[in-house]
């Protein structure tokens, strides 16, 4: 650890700022030195320190790169205040049975403590009213002028208002004397009530709704927050809008986020399949070669899983990220194996030969190819730095995607290539 610093009056998660919040920063020494995970050290943090009854809302993050906002945000909208703070605790509460959920809250809080100042019935009867007390109380807290001198070329101004320590006296506060339109005064607390309360510090408003919003950090490690909306959305919505009618709900953050990236990456990804089927449809003069040489693509999917599984990674969007961008790096294999089927059907030879002399001797040129490119990401996939972090699940994609292709692609292709002979949809080319 290189250094602590305490910083008051600024939180970024609260939004707000004032005495009555607080952050807590630590600066650790880099991945490459330090001799435990990130991930580990927070854990830790926060079981040593427990649940305090004091704060409100107590969070442990750290910084992350990826997709904006946060991993899971629940925006709630109704025109009751007491309606909407209800959804909102029912909502944390069901956030924090998941295992991996931590730093839920919403941003609908309390803030400093206040004092509300509020008339006695009668008051009335002193010539007394509302506008009146706030604006001498608003004189003696901030200040007023009550007299200017001439000193030489200076002019001073006297200000006259509360000591300090006074300030925060309520029964010194209730001796505050209010001066009534006659001259006379009386104790502050002879015509008003003094308690104190605490207010919510701000009120969000989307289309003109009052809204609330619930987050929450998700361990990648141990949950999904893609899962968790998902499960949310099954479970809890319904049974929430038919316990406070009218309760709208919308999913912001990392979901609405990946909601766009994805549907982003199906019309690139749709219109790349397209393209490598035009393109191996014209080499082969075949509309369905091109469907053996893609069969590669969902091979892959299989590793992609099985790397996420083995190495304890949940599957998120740069994984997927990692798939599409292997649909042009599997079918390389395929299309040699293909391309030299195609040279032994030509040349004379049954379907069931070519395939096996085509598997013989393209096998080398195949393993080598896929291994030499998976070879060349394994330091990414075993790097530890933050910078490293973001980008290991799309590696993970690529490397157990090529390594499950190469195997599958080898038995598989061969099998579809001989499965269109038995139905006959194999012929010789002829000459151009």
């Amino acid at each position: 650890m290189k250094q602590i610093t305490s910083q008051f009056n600024t939180n970024q998660d609260a939004n707000e700022s004032g005495p009555h919040i607080a952050t807590v920063r630590l600066d650790l020494l880099s991945a490459e030195i330090r001799n435990t995970l990130i991930d580990e050290f927070i854990d830790a943090w926060r079981e040593d320190v427990g649940e305090l009854a004091d704060p409100i809302s107590m969070v442990f993050k750290q910084p992350t790169m990826g997709p904006g906002g946060r991993a899971i945000e629940v925006r709630i909208a109704h025109d009751d205040l007491d309606m909407l703070k209800a959804a909102s605790v029912e909502i944390q509460q069901y956030l924090n049975e998941f295992d991996g959920v931590s730093g839920v809250l919403d941003d609908m809080r309390l803030g400093k403590e206040e004092i509300l100042v509020k008339l006695r019935p009668g008051a009335e009867s002193f010539g007394v009213n509302g506008q009146m007390i706030a604006s001498q109380l608003r004189a003696a807290f901030f200040g007023q002028t009550a007299d200017e001198i001439q000193v030489g070329v200076e002019n001073i101004k006297i200000e006259v208002k509360l000591d300090k320590q006074d300030i925060g006296d309520i029964q010194q506060l209730s001796n505050f004397p209010i001066f009534l339109a006659d001259g006379s005064q009386v104790p502050l607390a002879s015509v008003a009530t003094l308690d104190f309360q605490r207010n919510y510090v701000r009120i969000q408003r989307v289309n003109g709704l009052r809204t609330v919003s619930v987050f929450g950090d998700v361990d990648t490690s141990k949950a999904s927050s893609t899962d968790i909306i998902r499960q949310f959305q099954a479970e809890e919505v319904a049974k929430l809008q038919k316990e406070y009618p009218g309760l709208r709900f919308d999913f912001e953050g990392e979901t609405k986020d990946s909601a766009e990236t994805g549907a982003s990456m199906a019309k690139g990804f749709l219109l790349g399949l397209f393209g490598v089927f035009t393109i191996l449809s014209y080499q082969f003069r075949s509309y369905l070669e091109p469907f053996v040489v893609m069969l590669a693509i969902p091979l892959a999917f299989i590793g992609v899983v099985w790397g996420h599984l083995l190495l304890g990674h949940s599957m998120s969007m740069p994984s997927i990220m990692g798939f599409v961008s292997l649909a042009g790096i599997v079918v390389n294999d395929s299309i040699l194996l293909v391309q030299y089927i195609r040279h032994h059907v030509d040349e004379g030879d049954s379907v069931h030969d070519s395939v096996v002399k085509a598997s013989r001797e393209r096998f080398r040129a195949v393993f080598l190819t896929s291994m030499t490119t998976a070879a060349g990401l394994l330091p990414l996939l075993t790097e530890t730095s933050l910078q490293a972090q973001v980008i290991q699940p799309l590696v993970i994609s690529i490397v157990f995607g090529i390594f499950a292709s190469t195997a599958l692609v080898l038995f598989m292709i061969p099998s579809a290539y001989a499965i269109l002979a038995d139905w006959g949809l194999v012929h010789k080319h002829e000459e151009l």
